[in-house]
């Protein structure tokens, strides 16, 4: 014993010493890397199907099962990357009947193939894997499983795990830029319980050892963190709604202890919701699919045709007005939000997590137009104003590129304002519509980056937005219009992070009333009535901008 003490002291000794020489920020700066980076271990092999095949042990918290991967070769290649995270154990990859040797280096997995896989030619291997995955402690922002008890004392289970990753839980290549084109999902959960994941149901199958498998598939293309499960004891009924591509089916499933509440207040919502967003955005994304809502033991998440509820029933988030105006007390958050990410974040997916603006800016947004869309222009012109009291304009909401990381949290409220403040330039309500609208039909089912949706913007409303984009995407600050008024006179510019920045905006240039006016970061001048003063000047707060006297 005093020789094994000996040794293992020794060891970590030694395993302390070469964490020190290489450092915990470049550790997790390799780690990040391998998650984030686009290697060519990762774009040899564009992701056609998996089939998901597990069981999911609630009384060990524990998940056992397999991932077959189906892929096309992009290229020659002999070794591939998928990502699963260290905790879980990679039992086997299996290859035409045969084990194939892998290394893993922190949550990357790299399998070496006998012989080459040709470019074009279609392949699949197939990843058995177990262990216990990583259980959430705040979900769904910190991610991973979550298990918890219905007020009836039935178990009540799921995941959520965007941003840190599918992989927390399942073997796949964990990049957004590669989305499967289809996807079966089996779960085996105990027999006494019900399990709902993304797609429609197929079949269940009695197994003899207590569990019941269900089978779902996912006819579209599906971002990973989108795959998921809900295990409890539910109740199920159904409604279908007359949509722009026909007849939609819609699915809810509540717990059955919640049920008798979760009809009507679920009823208030859904069905204005998809006329709203199928006039805003286009014909809801996923028809094949159909759109589910579902009861889960966690606050929301957007995944794709199995949307996740769990707003308690109540108006608001939580029964709070995030915008302090009243109007997001007349519906419910979670419902509403993250239904718009089927349109924003699954239907049109960022490449990188960088640009996650994309999914939470617009997605905040149609909770303003879902407001306009039940009361008017008016209220949701309140709403977005509103949230600005939210935003801390501390970072940039665009991050780091390749590093799996986020920009700041104000990708919500100020993506929101942005594009509010866009549609105030583009000032004819109907081309914002047909811009939102043809955004969805350019890039549907596509993975983009901020690129696409800057120049697809700007080539659709004919604007020069370029500035605009980087101001507000790639810098901290908002413009703040700096202005003076000396006898009559108005003097004012831009004072921006970006040169030549020369958005327009309308002010005060006579009492009542709002003038567009275009400055740029040099001084301009223009008479204004005699009635405007530094006491009573001020910008259209339709446009998300300061402003301050000189």
């Amino acid at each position: 014993m005093k020789k094994l003490f000996i040794l293992f002291a020794l060891a970590l000794c030694l395993g302390n010493a070469n964490a020190q020489m290489l450092g915990k920020n470049q550790v997790n700066a390799r780690a990040d890397t391998l998650r984030g980076t686009l290697t060519p271990l990762r774009t040899c092999y564009d992701i056609n199907y998996y089939h998901l095949d597990v069981k999911i042990d609630i009384d060990q918290k524990s998940v056992a099962g397999s991932n077959e991967f189906a892929f096309t070769a992009t290229q020659d290649f002999t070794k591939l990357q998928f990502d699963l995270f260290s905790n879980l154990k990679v039992e086997k990859v299996l290859y035409k009947g045969k084990e194939m040797p892998f290394t893993r280096e922190y949550n990357a997995v790299f399998v070496t193939f006998p012989k080459a896989v040709k470019k074009g030619s279609k392949d699949r291997f197939t990843v058995f894997y177990s262990g216990n995955p990583v259980v959430a402690k705040n979900a769904p922002w910190d991610g991973g499983f979550i298990f918890k008890k219905d007020a009836a004392g039935h178990p009540f289970v799921s995941v959520a795990c965007q941003g840190l990753g599918a992989s927390v839980w399942w073997p796949n290549k964990d990049h957004q830029s590669d989305e499967v084109d289809s996807m079966l999902i089996s779960i085996s959960v105990p027999k006494t319980l019900q399990e709902i994941s993304n797609g429609r149901l197929r079949n269940t199958v009695n197994q003899p050892d207590g569990y019941k498998q269900y089978n779902w598939f996912v006819s579209n293309p599906i971002n990973n963190y989108d795959v998921t499960f809900y295990i409890g004891k539910y109740a199920h009924w159904q409604d279908n709604y007359a949509g722009e591509n026909g007849n939609l089916s819609i699915d809810y499933w509540a717990l059955q202890v919640d049920s008798a509440k979760a009809r009507p207040h679920w009823d208030a919502d859904v069905k204005p919701m998809l006329k709203c967003f199928e006039y805003w955005f286009g014909p809801y994304p996923w028809y094949k699919d159909g759109y589910k809502l579902v009861q889960a033991p966690h606050l929301g998440m957007e995944h794709q045709s199995a949307v996740a509820y769990g707003n308690q029933f109540r108006e608001g988030y939580l029964g709070r007005d995030l915008s302090g105006t009243g109007h997001g007390l007349k519906w419910d958050f979670i419902t509403i939000h993250e239904s718009g990410h089927e349109w924003f974040g699954n239907n049109i997916t960022s490449k990188d997590i960088a640009d996650m603006w994309i999914h939470e800016g617009f997605t905040n947004y149609s909770e303003t137009l879902f407001t306009e869309c039940t009361d008017s222009k008016k209220a949701g012109s309140e709403y977005v104003i509103g949230i600005r009291d939210g935003i801390k304009n501390d970072i940039p909401i665009i991050g780091p590129y390749g590093v799996n990381k986020e920009g700041s949290g104000d990708m919500y409220t100020k993506g929101a304002n942005l594009i509010h403040t866009i549609r105030q330039l583009i000032n004819d309500d109907e081309k914002f519509r047909q811009i939102l609208r043809g955004l969805n039909k350019t890039f549907y089912h596509k993975t983009v980056t901020t690129a696409d949706i800057e120049n697809d913007i700007a080539k659709q409303s004919g604007l020069k937005l370029d500035k605009v984009f980087d101001q507000y995407l790639r810098h901290a600050n908002i413009p703040v219009l700096a202005y003076k008024i000396n006898d009559g006179v108005l003097s004012y510019r831009w004072i921006t992070d970006v040169k030549g920045f020369d958005m327009p905006v309308k002010v005060t240039l006579k009492a009542g009333e709002y003038t567009l006016i275009k400055p740029t970061n040099e001084w301009k001048t223009i008479k204004i009535d005699p009635g405007i003063t530094t006491d009573n000047f001020k910008s259209d707060p339709q446009f998300y901008i300061k402003t301050r006297k000189d």
